[in-house]
């Protein structure tokens, strides 16, 4: 199937849901009821924020009259990762405004699939996958020329650095890009899921002990060549194959932000964790254009202030959050490695970044500019 890249811009998502003339009534339910498990798991949170003209405000839809409707949201990792949470806090806010008139079937921990099959679904049409939360660095391989400048490795010098980037209008252009591919999907908000950091099964110090190691990637251009930049081998393991590949040496090591480390129990089979901080992880929710559409403008809106309100959420929140694990981690016996000069990694990861900007170094200069 034709793999492209995706989402819209948050102002371009309430521009379509405004202007919606002959917008089909949802179908009922596309999938069955979300699952016990999701629905435990979706709790209350902090107040939204953000634009105050992107959507109507609470109290303000028509839910007497609104049609029922199941949106299944795919992600791939557990429900108390950061990213896990942002699920979470979409679904509660989702069906608390629609007065249960719109469900989020939230299916966790990969039980959909990877990332790249979740968006292959999405992509290929169907209806049986509706939402779902994307890593930047996945999107790459689908066509997303500027939205890959964001997995470039120690391109986000901090949170906040990220934050800047996320709620400005540079931001737009970057989420518009799907709109202008035609790709099928829109985005609805941005998040983050805390910095990736490299785990190893065998004890390491330093970036010199990476060197001929076996690391796990995925199928993506940018992914591989920081691995080639650290002079290790890029191994392609589906993720949810990572933990017997650590276990039975089909690799030495692999990446992922601190929570998901913890919570797909990679401490078990690769307990030596380096804090090389080499991308923050940034996120995207996107929905399918065939799922939007069979919504009501309410139901838009419904959607897009749930985005704010878990966005806000995910920004107050994920610090917190990454380094409650982080000292878990440590009390549990995870050999945690810190990185005083990140000098030599940026040194070692020049030519990813020379390779994947040709074209867009103007752009890319106003992202480090940002911080």
């Amino acid at each position: 199937m034709k793999k492209r890249f995706l989402s819209l811009a948050l102002s371009a998502v309430m521009v379509c849901s405004m202007a919606g003339c002959g917008l089909k009534s949802p179908d009922t339910a596309t999938t069955a009821a979300a699952t016990e498990a999701a629905k435990e798991a979706a709790a209350d949170g902090a107040a939204a924020s953000g634009d105050s003209g992107a959507a109507a405000s609470s109290g303000a839809y028509d839910t007497a009259n609104m049609p029922e409707v199941t949106l299944v949201y795919a992600e791939v990792n557990p429900l108390d990762t950061i990213v896990g949470k942002i699920g979470s806090d979409f679904k509660s806010k989702v069906e608390e405004l629609s007065d249960g008139k719109i469900t989020i079937d939230l299916q966790p921990s990969g039980v959909l699939g990877s990332e790249n099959d979740v968006l292959d679904t999405m992509l290929g049409g169907g209806g049986t996958i509706d939402i779902s939360r994307i890593s930047a660095f996945a999107l790459t391989s689908y066509g997303g020329q500027k939205s890959s400048l964001l997995s470039l490795p120690y391109t986000f010098v901090s949170r906040d650095h990220f934050w800047n980037f996320a709620t400005s209008d540079l931001a737009n252009e970057f989420l518009n890009e799907s709109q202008e591919n035609g790709s099928g999907v829109r985005g609805l908000f941005y998040g983050e899921e805390g910095f990736r950091h490299f785990f190893t099964v065998k004890e390491i110090s330093g970036i010199d002990d990476l060197k001929g190691m076996k690391l796990r990637v995925s199928n993506d251009p940018i992914m591989n060549g920081l691995v080639e930049g650290l002079g290790a081998n890029p191994t392609v393991v589906a993720f949810n194959e990572l933990y017997s590949a650590l276990q039975t040496g089909v690799v030495d090591g692999a990446e992922q932000p601190i929570a998901n480390y913890k919570s797909n129990a990679f401490p078990e089979v690769a307990p030596t964790l380096i804090l090389d901080g080499h991308t923050l992880g940034a996120v995207q929710i996107v929905i399918t254009d065939e799922s939007w559409s069979k919504l009501t403008e309410d139901q838009q809106a419904i959607l897009v202030e749930a985005g704010k309100y878990a966005q806000e959420n995910n920004r107050a929140n994920s610090e917190s959050m990454e380094n409650e694990v982080l000292e878990q981690l440590k009390a549990d016996g995870v050999n945690v490695v810190e990185v005083e000069d990140v000098t030599p990694w940026q040194e070692a990861t020049k030519k990813v970044i020379e390779d994947n900007t040709k074209g867009y170094e103007d752009l890319y200069q106003q992202l480090l500019d940002m911080q």
